[in-house]
């Protein structure tokens, strides 16, 4: 099969095509025949040395997610679930999901734990953009977050994979109002996809503080799911409501900051750190059980009310340029490989 290695920790240089042997599935899982595989800035991270995959997937082959068709089961595992969620895998079927790593190749095994139907409104390319961001928006805004219906939410970075996603569940789950943090070309394009004009802030002119302050009549929001870390750090704290909660699902500005406490303690507010790849086999497969109970009808309906953004599909072999462009921002919503 092909697979993207990771030749040495480096730019996007470092990336080259090889041939391997076809992986075999261990007890427990499946083997996909993988068609789309979304790139994420985990990936990035990856590819620099700065965030090292689980012990238990390939070291130096990236990717978090993809879409594809069952080939084979592996036997049985025995964990608790599995057997429901095998009963719902055969071969030749189309699913998508996540993986801890491996995605860039044109074979790859996961946990059968970790599969959903590709929903019938969407190609392989599509489906290939959906389970990483998708349930990183989801287990971000309502199992860390909390989110209910009528409360007000913040997103920064709106424009990327996972703020385009949760925008999307946002709206769908009934928030009372959803505010975004994009450059000013992308804050055109997220209306498309339902970020009220009034709603959006240019990061790069606007102060995002001032502006919830303003939307909020001084109440402040009561989600925020933040991808920048210590550089917006005071910024956020300055715009929670009381109860407030803010969520930390990456750090593209930073990772230390000075921290006022008297401010969060007089908003009572939450501060959630959280990532999705080092989980285990059980809590991942809760977070992909839950998001399909709840939203992946969302992705079947004839007219959705949620759908992967995707700025463009790219063939493997060009997972340099991939990463160059996610690297420069010069991407709307997710790039794919297709395998």
């Amino acid at each position: 099969m092909k697979a993207i290695r990771i030749r040495e920790p480096g730019g996007p240089e470092v990336l080259e095509t090889i041939e391997l042997p076809e992986p075999v599935p261990r007890p427990g899982e499946a083997l996909i025949r993988v068609r789309a595989a979304g790139v994420n800035r985990a990936d990035l991270l990856q590819r620099a040395g700065r965030y090292p995959p689980p012990p238990d997937v390939p070291a130096d082959i990236p990717g978090l997610e993809f879409a594809g068709e069952v080939v084979e089961l592996g036997p049985p595992a025995g964990r608790p679930g599995e057997a429901d969620a095998r009963s719902a895998v055969i071969a030749g079927s189309p699913v998508m999901g996540i993986v801890g790593g491996g995605g860039y190749a044109e074979y790859l095994t996961a946990p059968v734990e970790h599969l959903m139907p590709v929903p019938r409104s969407l190609d392989m390319m599509e489906a290939g953009g959906v389970p990483e961001v998708f349930l990183t928006a989801f287990d971000a805004l309502f199992t860390r977050g909390r989110l209910d219906a009528g409360e007000r939410v913040l997103i920064h970075s709106a424009g990327g994979g996972v703020g385009s996603a949760a925008l999307q569940l946002a709206r769908a789950a009934g928030a009372a109002g959803v505010a975004g943090t994009a450059s000013a070309e992308k804050l055109g394009r997220l209306a498309e996809i339902g970020l009220s004009p009034d709603l959006g802030v240019d990061y790069e002119t606007e102060d995002f503080a001032m502006a919830v302050d303003g939307w909020t009549g001084g109440r402040g929001v009561d989600v925020i799911l933040d991808t920048i870390g210590a550089s917006y750090w005071r910024a956020n704290v300055a715009s929670l409501a009381e109860l407030g909660r803010l969520v930390i699902v990456g750090v593209m500005g930073g990772s230390t900051t000075e921290v006022d406490l008297r401010a969060l303690m007089t908003r009572r507010a939450t501060v959630v750190g959280t990532v999705l790849r080092a989980r285990s086999i059980a809590e991942k497969a809760d977070v992909t059980r839950d998001f399909a109970r709840r939203f992946l009808e969302c992705l079947e309906a004839p007219e959705p009310a949620l759908r992967p953004v995707i700025d463009r599909v790219l063939p493997l072999e060009e997972a340099r340029m991939a990463h160059e462009l996610m690297a420069a921002n010069r991407t709307f919503g997710k790039l794919v490989l297709k395998t």
